[in-house]
C-alpha cells in the first residue's frame, strides 16, 4: 500500500477533517453511489486534470457517519452511500457539467469559457504567444521541422523575394526596397534564431549657442583678455533625435513608396497569402502562418530604413524593438489550438461545407465533380458541423436553467444522425429503393458497434500507452452495461420475435436434378415474410410489438433522468473551485449566438445529409464492397469523430471513465431516443421503415455487449484489453466486408 493510499485511508476514517489539497482542472469521476473508491493515481504532466473516483478542487466532501471501510488492492471502499463530487473552474462550467450528467450529453465540449491564461501549461502558452520576443535558446535550431520548412516553403519564398527585389531595382526609385527584399530573401530562407527589429533612425538636429546681449562691452573685452583658452566659445552642438513612427510624414511623400506599393507589394501579398493558407491548413505549421501574417501587415509597410535584421549572435545585443523572432516552424501541440473556443481542425474544415454545397447543388450534371467527390465532401462536412452543434448545445445549457437545457438536449442532442437517417429514408421511399433503408439499419448497427467496442478500445490503447494501468468505478460501468443490455434487448426484440414466429420464404430453389420434385435443394435467397402477404403476423403481432418497445425505451430513459435528477440527485454533487481568477468567467459564445449557430449548423447538416444520400447510390452500384460495410463504417463512424477525439483526450488525461461514458451515452441514445423517433416518424409519414434487422446485425450487437461487460468487470484496464476490443471490432468489420449485399441493393 502506497503512502498516498494510506493518507487517503486516514482521511476517510476521520469524520471531520480538513479539506485536501487542491487540484487544478475540472474533474468528472464516475458515479460512486454505494461506496467511495480512491484509486492510486500516477502523477502526469498534462494540460488536463487527473482522475479519481473522489476528487475535489475547491470544496471537499467527507462521508458522514462511515459504517465500515473495506480495502482491496489499491482501493478503499465505504459502503455508506455517498456523492460523486464534480469540480469546475467557475459557475458556468459547473452548470455545463451538471447538465452533461443529468441529460447525458454526448457532445463533450471541454470548455465553454475562456480558461485563465496564467493557469495554462507552458506548452499551451507557447501556442498563443506572439513571435516578437527574443528568448534564450540553448538547443540546436537545426531540427526536422525547420528543415521541413526549407523544403516546403523557404526556397520558393526566398526566390519570390529575389524576383521582387530585381523589379524594384529596375524601377530605380525603389532601390531601397530592392535592398530590403534581398535581405528578406536571406531571412525567409532560414529565419530561425534571427530577429527583425524596428531600428531607431536618428536625424541630426543642429543648434548654435548664441551669447546673450545683456553683458556690457567691457565685460566681453575682459573675457578676451583673461585666459582666452579656458573660456567657452560658441560651438555647433549636435543633438540626436529619433524619428517618429514608421509611417511618418515623409513616408507618403516619397516616389519610392508608391513604386513599392504598386509594383512589389502586390506580388508579396499574394505570396504570403498562399503561405498563410497552406501553413494554417497544415495546423502544425501555424508558426509559419503567424510569421507570414506579421510580415505582411507590419514589416512590408514600414520604411526600409526602419527595418533591421539581426543575426543570432547580434539578437541579444541589439536595442531595437523586436517585431518578429521565430525559433521553430513546427509545433506538434497545435492540435490543441482554438479560435474563439473552436478547435483549429473544426475551423479548417468549415470551408469544406461551402465547397460541398456549391458543387452539390450547382453542378447537377456532374460536369466538374463526380458523384464520388460530392459524396466524399458532403459526408466529410458532417464532421465540423457536428462539432459546432455540440459547442452550441454545451454553450446554451451552461448559461441556462434546467428546463432550457432539457429542451435543447431533447431537440438537438441526436440531430446529426437523425437528419441523415430521415433524409435517407425519404429519398429511398420516393425512389422506391429499399436499399437505403438497409443502409440506415447498417448505420445504426455500426454506431452501436463503434460506441461499444471501438471508442472504449482505442481509448484504452492510447491511454494505456501513457498510463500503465487505468482504474474506473466498476459499479458505475455496470450501470452503463445494464442500460446497454436493456437497449439492445429492446431494439432487437422484434427481430427475435419474427424469427420465432415468421415464415421462412426461399426463392430460386433448385436441386441437383434441376427439378423441384425431390433431392437436395439449393436456395439463393431466403428471408422471413414480413410483407402484406403475411398480414396476420406483421400487422397483428410484430407492428404492435414495435410500437410497444418504442414507448418502453424512452420511458426507461426518462426513469434514468428521474433517478439522477430527483430520487438520487445527491449522487451528483457539483462543486466550484476556489474562485481565484475565475469570478468573471468569459463565455466564448453567448446564448443567442450559440442558438443562431446551432440553427444554421442544423440547416447545413440537413443539406449535407441530402447530398450524401443523393450521391451514395452510384457508389453502391459501382462498388464491389458490401453495402453493409459502407453503412457500418463511413455512414456510422464519421459523424462520431468528434466524440472519438474527446474520448481519446479523456484517456490521455487519465479519465478513462469519461471515455467509456462517451461511448455508452451514444449507444444508449441510439437505442432509446433515435430509433423510437424513427418509428414515430414512420407512423406519421410511412417510409417503409420496419424495425427488423438482419441476423448479422443481431448477433454482432449481442456479442459486442457481452464482450464489453466482461472487460468492465474488474474496474481496471490497460492497452491489452483495449487491443482485444479493437480486434473484435475489426473482426466484425471483416464479416461485414465479405458479407453479400442486402436484398434489393
Amino acid at each position: 500500500m502506497t503512502t498516498n493510499i494510506e493518507t487517503r485511508r486516514r482521511k476517510l476514517d476521520t469524520k471531520n477533517q480538513d479539506p485536501p489539497e487542491e487540484h487544478d482542472g475540472a474533474h468528472l469521476p464516475g458515479s460512486c453511489c454505494d461506496r467511495v473508491c480512491v484509486a492510486h493515481i500516477h502523477s502526469e504532466v498534462s494540460d488536463g486534470p487527473a482522475q479519481s473516483c473522489l476528487l475535489q478542487t475547491g470544496t471537499s466532501y467527507t462521508p458522514k457517519n462511515p459504517r465500515r471501510t473495506c480495502s482491496f488492492g489499491d482501493e478503499i471502499c465505504d459502503e455508506n452511500p455517498c456523492k460523486t463530487t464534480i469540480s469546475a473552474e467557475n459557475e458556468v462550467e459547473a452548470q455545463k457539467l451538471a447538465n452533461n450528467y443529468k441529460f447525458g450529453f454526448r457532445k463533450w465540449k471541454s470548455h465553454v469559457t475562456e480558461r485563465p491564461f496564467e493557469k495554462r501549461s507552458d506548452i499551451v502558452k507557447e501556442l498563443y504567444s506572439e513571435l516578437n520576443v527574443i528568448k534564450p535558446h540553448s538547443g540546436s535550431l537545426f531540427t526536422c521541422g525547420n528543415v521541413l520548412y526549407v523544403f516546403l516553403f523557404g526556397w520558393w519564398i526566398s526566390l519570390v523575394y529575389v524576383f521582387v527585389g530585381v523589379l524594384m531595382f529596375l524601377t530605380v526609385f525603389g532601390i531601397p526596397y530592392g535592398n530590403l527584399c534581398w535581405r528578406l530573401s536571406c531571412y525567409f530562407l532560414w529565419p530561425f534564431g534571427k530577429s527583425i527589429e524596428k531600428a531607431s533612425v536618428s536625424v541630426p538636429v543642429y543648434s548654435v549657442k548664441i551669447l546673450q546681449g545683456d553683458s556690457t562691452l567691457e565685460e566681453e573685452e575682459d573675457r578676451k583678455l583673461s585666459s582666452p583658452l579656458l573660456l567657452p566659445t560658441p560651438v555647433e552642438e549636435t543633438i540626436e533625435e529619433p524619428t517618429g513612427s514608421p509611417r511618418d510624414e515623409h513616408y507618403w511623400r516619397r516616389i519610392r513608396t508608391y513604386a513599392w506599393l504598386f509594383v512589389g507589394y502586390p506580388l508579396l501579398v499574394i505570396t504570403h497569402f498562399v503561405l498563410c493558407l497552406i501553413s494554417w491548413l497544415l495546423v502544425f505549421t501555424i508558426p509559419v502562418a503567424k510569421m507570414s501574417a506579421k510580415t505582411l501587415h507590419t514589416i512590408l509597410l514600414m520604411p526600409p530604413e526602419h527595418i533591421h535584421i539581426s543575426q543570432p549572435t547580434e539578437a541579444q545585443e541589439h536595442e531595437g524593438q523586436v517585431i518578429l523572432c521565430c525559433y521553430h516552424a513546427v509545433n506538434l501541440y497545435y492540435y490543441k489550438y482554438t479560435v474563439d473556443g473552436i478547435n483549429v481542425f473544426a475551423v479548417n474544415l468549415l470551408p469544406l461545407v461551402i465547397v460541398s454545397l456549391v458543387i452539390g447543388y450547382v453542378d447537377k450534371t456532374n460536369q466538374f465533380a463526380s458523384s464520388e467527390v460530392k459524396f466524399a465532401t458532403a459526408i466529410s462536412s458532417i464532421i465540423p458541423l457536428s462539432y459546432y452543434i455540440g459547442m452550441g448545445i454545451a454553450s446554451i445549457s451552461a448559461q441556462s436553467n434546467f428546463a432550457v437545457g432539457a429542451v435543447v438536449n431533447a431537440t438537438f442532442g441526436s440531430i446529426t444522425e437523425l437528419t441523415f437517417y430521415i433524409t435517407a429514408l425519404l429519398r429511398g421511399h420516393h425512389q422506391g429503393n429499399k436499399c437505403l433503408q438497409e443502409i440506415v439499419k447498417a448505420a445504426l448497427t455500426g454506431t452501436l458497434l463503434g460506441c461499444i467496442l471501438f471508442i472504449p478500445g482505442i481509448c484504452m490503447i492510447i491511454g494505456g500507452l501513457r498510463h500503465r494501468e487505468q482504474r474506473f468505478n466498476s459499479r458505475s460501468a455496470g450501470v452503463s452495461s445494464s442500460l446497454l443490455f436493456i437497449s439492445i434487448g429492446g431494439v432487437f426484440a422484434p427481430t427475435l420475435f419474427s424469427k420465432a414466429y415468421g415464415n421462412l420464404v426461399c426463392e430460386n430453389c433448385t436441386n441437383s436434378t434441376g427439378t423441384n420434385s425431390s433431392g437436395s435443394f439449393m436456395c439463393k435467397n431466403c428471408h422471413y415474410d414480413l410483407s402484406e402477404n403475411n398480414y396476420s403476423l406483421f400487422h397483428s403481432h410484430i407492428e404492435p410489438l414495435v410500437y410497444t418497445i418504442s414507448i418502453l425505451l424512452p420511458v426507461s430513459y426518462i426513469i434514468g433522468l428521474v433517478f439522477t435528477l430527483k430520487t438520487h440527485s445527491h449522487i451528483y454533487d457539483i462543486h466550484v473551485g476556489d474562485g481565484r481568477g475565475h469570478l468573471g468567467a468569459s463565455v466564448h459564445w453567448s446564448r443567442w449566438r450559440a442558438l443562431l449557430i446551432l440553427i444554421v449548423a442544423t440547416v447545413l447538416m440537413s443539406a449535407c445529409a441530402d447530398l450524401t444520400t443523393e450521391h451514395i447510390q452510384p457508389i453502391l452500384n459501382r462498388s464491389s464492397v458490401s453495402q453493409y460495410f459502407i453503412g457500418v463504417t463511413l455512414l456510422a463512424m464519421i459523424p462520431e469523430i468528434p466524440e472519438i477525439v474527446n474520448g481519446v483526450q479523456f484517456a490521455l488525461q487519465n479519465q478513462i471513465s469519461l471515455s467509456f461514458e462517451v461511448g455508452s451515452c451514444i449507444a444508449v441514445q441510439v437505442c432509446m431516443i433515435q430509433i423510437p423517433i424513427l418509428v414515430l416518424f414512420n407512423i406519421f409519414y410511412d417510409v417503409g421503415f420496419v424495425l427488423i434487422f438482419s441476423d448479422l446485425h443481431l448477433w454482432a450487437s449481442i456479442f459486442s455487449v457481452i464482450v464489453v461487460n466482461y472487460s468492465f468487470m474488474d474496474g481496471k484496464c490497460d492497452y491489452f484489453q483495449g487491443t482485444a476490443l479493437v480486434v473484435v471490432y475489426l473482426i466484425l468489420l471483416a464479416m461485414y466486408f465479405f458479407a453479400p449485399s442486402p436484398a434489393g441493393c
